[in-house]
C-alpha cells in the first residue's frame, strides 16, 4: 500500500453551492469550438460534481472532429493561439484549427507530486469517463499526457473493469507511449480513489492506495486536469439506449512532491 503524505496543497471537496470557476472551466477544449458550443452539463450536489450527458446534448465539435461524440468535461487550464491557427491544446488531428481564441489560464496546474481523485461513474456499452493530465502546450513540446483513469463502459463486466492508465506521448519528443488496460477487481460505479505519484522520470498509478502500474517516465512541466464522461453515438447503444452516462467526483487532493 502506497499512503498519501499528509497536508494537500491543493484540495476540492465541491461543498459549495456552485463549481469553482478560478480553478475549474466547465467546457471541453473549447478552442477548436467554442465555450457556448462544448458546455458541460453539471451540477455540484451533495457535496460532489456530477457530470452527465443527458438526451439531446449536441455533438462535440462535429465540423472538426472525426468521431461523433457527446461530452461532459470540466478543465483546470486552457490556452490556445488565435483563431485559424493550429496552436491549441490536444488537436484531434494535425490540421485542427482555432476556432475561438482561449486566453492562458491556469486554475490547478502542478508538475509532480501526489494526485489523486475520488470518483464514481455509472456507464453504459457506448460511453466512457477519464481523468487525465495534460500539459498547456503554451510550448509546443509541452503536450504529454498522464492518463490516471480511462474506463469504457464495455470493459465493465463481472469479473472486474479495465482501467487505463500511462503515458501518451503525443508531440513531446522527451516522451514514449507506455499505455495499459489492466484488468482490476473493481466497481467503478462504487467510489474508489484514483490516483498517480508524479515524480522525474517516473510515475506510479494507484487505484485504493494500491500501485498498479510503474512508468519509466514522465512529463517535466506544468499539467492541468481533465475529467470527462463522453458518449459515443456511432457504438452500440445495448439494452437501455436513453441511459445518462455520469461521471461524480466526491474530491480531488494534491500534494507537493517529496524531498528528495
Amino acid at each position: 500500500m502506497a499512503a498519501a503524505p499528509d497536508r494537500p496543497v491543493f484540495s476540492d471537496d465541491f461543498d459549495g453551492p456552485a463549481l469553482d470557476t478560478d480553478v475549474w472551466l466547465p467546457h471541453y477544449l473549447p478552442q477548436w469550438s467554442s465555450r457556448a458550443a462544448s458546455a458541460a452539463t453539471w451540477r455540484v450536489a451533495d457535496s460532489c460534481l456530477e457530470l452527465s450527458i443527458p438526451p439531446g446534448q449536441p455533438l462535440w465539435c462535429p465540423e472538426q472532429e472525426p468521431t461523433p461524440l457527446r461530452v461532459s468535461a470540466v478543465q483546470s487550464g486552457v490556452f490556445s493561439g488565435p483563431v485559424g491557427s493550429t496552436v491549441g491544446q490536444q488537436p484531434m488531428t494535425a490540421s485542427t484549427v482555432v476556432r475561438e481564441e482561449q486566453p492562458l489560464h491556469v486554475g490547478w496546474a502542478p508538475t509532480y507530486g501526489r494526485l489523486e481523485m475520488r470518483m464514481r461513474m455509472d456507464l453504459g456499452p457506448r460511453s466512457m469517463a477519464a481523468w487525465w493530465l495534460v500539459g498547456l502546450e503554451d510550448e509546443p513540446r509541452r503536450c504529454g499526457e498522464l492518463c490516471v483513469a480511462e474506463v469504457f463502459g464495455d470493459a465493465v463486466t463481472d469479473a472486474g473493469t479495465a482501467v487505463g492508465m500511462g503515458v501518451h506521448a503525443f508531440r513531446d519528443p522527451g516522451l514514449a507511449e507506455d499505455f495499459a488496460a489492466p484488468v482490476l477487481p473493481v466497481d467503478v460505479a462504487e467510489f474508489h480513489d484514483y490516483a498517480v505519484d508524479w515524480r522525474p522520470g517516473s510515475a506510479d498509478f494507484l487505484v485504493d492506495g494500491t500501485v498498479v502500474r510503474t512508468v519509466r517516465q514522465s512529463p517535466d512541466y506544468p499539467m492541468q486536469s481533465m475529467v470527462a464522461v463522453f458518449d459515443f453515438p456511432g457504438k452500440p447503444a445495448g439494452p437501455d439506449p436513453d441511459h445518462v452516462p455520469r461521471l461524480v467526483v466526491d474530491r480531488v487532493r494534491g500534494w507537493a512532491p517529496e524531498e528528495p
